[in-house]
Order: structure tokens, then sequence, then C-alpha cells
């Protein structure tokens, strides 16, 4: 396959490439109203490789990488088109920002709860959920190589300061972790870190393996390049630098996490992509895939089973089958609770136990990382059995709890207790999964 030099293409360029023809002008103008609120992002490689334009607009890397317009309300779409058609920036930017707000931007208490703070201050650029694990985001990493339509980080890439999360140095995250020894896992996420250049990696990256940080066992990359660009590890100018990177990770002694976001199978299929898995794995790292049960793209169980299937076959490891979360075109890309589980489950049944290191359907809620175990019926009550992977609280994980069964529930504060027991949660987060007021 040849190799392309990355461009991004953008609702501001997309009109020069020849499939963009193909395209009804109701297709066109979708694209140009509703990329004005929720970015958009694709390459060469997305559109010429992964796309069947044939089967437009069904294509599920379509629906995954361009702005459909379900994604928007009609009202909100026509608030967006007479701004736009009005040529008053002001206006624009007044009527997008007020959609964008009414769209949960941070959703899980990202800005609210989950910013650590050091002497007083709270430290840009990272966040600190769980005991175990710290997310850093690096500035130069704060964008991707094409956008998830449904992508819960939209906001980090709006150019709205006051909603990104960015960090210029590691001095203070690295600051933190010498305070805080129970972290054994640093995720460095966005964005994609993979879009940084080696040199700049490196400069967050390095400090971290120093001896004095020996409790830093774990150095996660999350990224989406393996899918949407995977001539990062292979061709790109600085490809073999970061290989280098990612090899010296290993020799300091730490576990390299490839925390790897694959959406369809479609996406594994080209030999690019299995030379990037190849040479990754060859020095060590360790590739975890996962991905959000998303309409339109993933929510038959044939898609898992051949993704589960492929991607233990190139030597990956299955790992999470997430819920869409709330924020953002959710009502568009969201499956009920219940047809996840049943996607889940059929898709589960028919791997082997190789595959079946994966966990789902999962929601990253405010309280933690919730995982539906099952439907069944206790007491006369049918009920949705639920359980923490992972919570605010550690004594929250592993403890089975039921909500009662509501066919239309999307989300954790859609649901309400069985039985007389609260939620384990509920004290601090309320019933419904935000946390109390009280």
């Amino acid at each position: 396959m040849q190799p392309y030099t990355y461009r991004p293409i953008t609702r501001h360029n997309i009109h020069k490439y020849p499939q963009y023809t193909q395209l009804n002008a109701d297709q066109k103008e979708t694209i140009q109203t509703v990329s004005a609120v929720f970015p958009f992002r694709a390459n060469r490689y997305v559109i010429d490789h992964l796309i069947n334009w044939e089967n437009i607009p069904g294509d599920p890397i379509f629906q995954l990488t361009f702005p459909q317009r379900g994604m928007l309300r009609d009202e909100e779409r026509e608030q967006v088109r007479r701004a736009l058609d009005s040529g008053d920036n002001s206006q624009q930017m007044e009527v997008i920002h007020k959609i964008r707000m009414q769209h949960n931007p941070h959703p899980a208490g990202q800005q609210k709860h989950n910013v650590p703070k050091l002497g007083g201050e709270r430290i840009p650029g990272v966040q600190h959920k769980y005991p175990e694990t710290v997310l850093y985001f690096p500035v130069q990493g704060q964008t991707c190589h094409a956008y998830c339509s449904y992508c819960f980080r939209w906001a980090q890439f709006i150019g709205d300061q006051d909603l990104k999360f960015a960090a210029r140095s590691p001095e203070q995250l690295v600051t933190y972790l010498h305070g805080n020894h129970q972290v054994t896992d640093v995720l460095f996420t966005g964005g994609d870190p993979a879009t940084m250049k080696t040199k700049l990696l490196r400069q967050h990256i390095e400090p971290l393996l120093d001896p004095s940080l020996e409790h830093i066992q774990t150095i996660r990359i999350g990224t989406k390049a393996l899918a949407y660009w995977p001539y990062r590890f292979v061709t790109d100018p600085d490809a073999d630098d970061l290989i280098r990177l990612f090899e010296e990770i290993v020799a300091s002694g730490r576990h390299l996490a490839i925390m790897a976001h694959f959406s369809h199978y479609r996406e594994m299929e080209p030999a690019i992509v299995q030379e990037a898995i190849r040479r990754l794995r060859d020095i060590g790292a360790e590739i975890r895939m996962q991905a959000p049960l998303i309409r339109q793209v993933n929510d038959t169980p044939d898609v898992w089973v051949t993704m589960w299937r492929t991607g233990v076959k190139l030597g990956m490891i299955p790992y999470y089958m997430f819920v869409s979360r709330d924020t953002g075109p959710q009502d568009y890309f969201e499956v009920s609770l219940a047809r996840a589980w049943q996607i889940f489950r059929s898709a589960y049944s028919q791997v082997s136990g190789l595959g079946r290191t994966v966990r789902g359907p999962v929601m990253s809620a405010s309280p933690g990382k919730v995982v539906v175990n099952g439907i069944a019926t206790i007491r006369e009550q049918r009920v949705f059995v639920l359980q923490f992977l992972q919570g605010r609280d550690p004594n929250w994980v592993g403890r089975p709890f039921m909500a009662h069964f509501d066919p239309a529930a999307t989300w954790l504060t859609d649901l309400k207790s069985a039985f007389a027991e609260e939620f384990p949660h509920q004290q601090q987060f309320g019933s419904v999964g935000e946390e109390s007021t009280a």
C-alpha cells in the first residue's frame, strides 16, 4: 500500500477530494453544518482504503468518521445553517457555543471530579479518577489523525481552552506521582499521543522512566493510530524513532500497553495495519483492543465476533466493549443497555477463551466503570445485574447490584435500584449516578 504524507481533511478542504463529488447536496450540507458544531477530521488513508464509497451513507467507516444528519436535532441544524448563511462570525460563534454546551461536553465528572491538585492548585492536563491509574494529556497530542463522529472527547478539539485538558510539560505530573505511590499506571491519552512527533513524546515519557518512580509499573498509550494512520509505526519519518522510544520503556522494566481503539474489523484488514501491529509486538508491547458499541457502525454480534477473532489472530487482547457515553450526539449513536447486553452475549459466546478476556458492555460513568453482567428474574422481578469494574471508591468494586429492568435505558442515570437495596454509590452519587449535592 502506497504510504501517504499525513495531511488532515476537514470541512474546509473536503471539496478538493474526488469522493466528495459522490455525495448528494444534502450530505454535503450535512458535513458543513454538523461539523461546525462537532469537529470533523479525516485523512487520505481513511478515505481511500477504509470507506466503501459504493455503500454511502450506510458504510460503517463513513458513519464512524463523517458527520451525519441525525447528529444534530432538526432545530439545532436549522439554527446552525442560518448562522452560517448570515456570514456573521459573532452570531455563528454564539449559536454554535450554545448548542455545544447543551451536549454535555465533559461527561462523567471529568472537569469537576477528576482533576487532582498540587499545592492547592489544579494540575492541568491530568486526571486521577481511580487510585491506581492517572490519565495524562500532553498538549501536543490533543488531536487525532481522524475524528470518530461519536467521540466523547470532542470538546478537546473545538479550540475552547476552558474545556481542553492539556499539559505543556510533565513536571507537575512527576511531582504529583512522587507523592502518590499508589499509582501504578500512567495512561497517555488525548486526543491521541501517537499524533506527536517522537522527540516531543519522548520529553513527556522519559521523566517517568526515572528509577525514583519505580512504583510506575505500566505506561499506557491510548491511540486510534493503528486504525486511522498505521504509517505512524511503519513508514513515517520518525516511525523507527518511535519504536526505539517504546523499546526504552520496556527496557526500563515497565510494562508498555498500547490501548488500541478498533471500532470495526475492516480497520484491521490492510497489510500496513498488520505490519504496524507486528512491529509493536516484536519490541514487547502488549496491544489491548477496545471500542464503544455504536449504532450503525458495529451494532451486530457478527462485527464483534470477527473483530475479536481477527484481533486475537494478530496477537492483540480484546479488552472492553464500552457503552456510548452520554455526550455529544449520543442520541444518534446510542444502543439500549438491554440490546447492548444481547449483542455482547451473542458475540462472546462465539469466540474462544482467548477472546473472552473482553469485558462488556461497560459504562464509564461518574462513579466508575459499571458492567452489565446480565438480565435476570429475581423475586419475580426482571432486573439488570450490574457490577463495578472500577470505582471512585474501591469498596464498590466487584459487588453485584441490581437495577429495575428498563428496555429503553441507555445509561446508568436511566436506572433505578431494584428491591430495597441502594446502589453501592447511592449515598455519594445519588440513585441516578451523579454526585449528590446534599
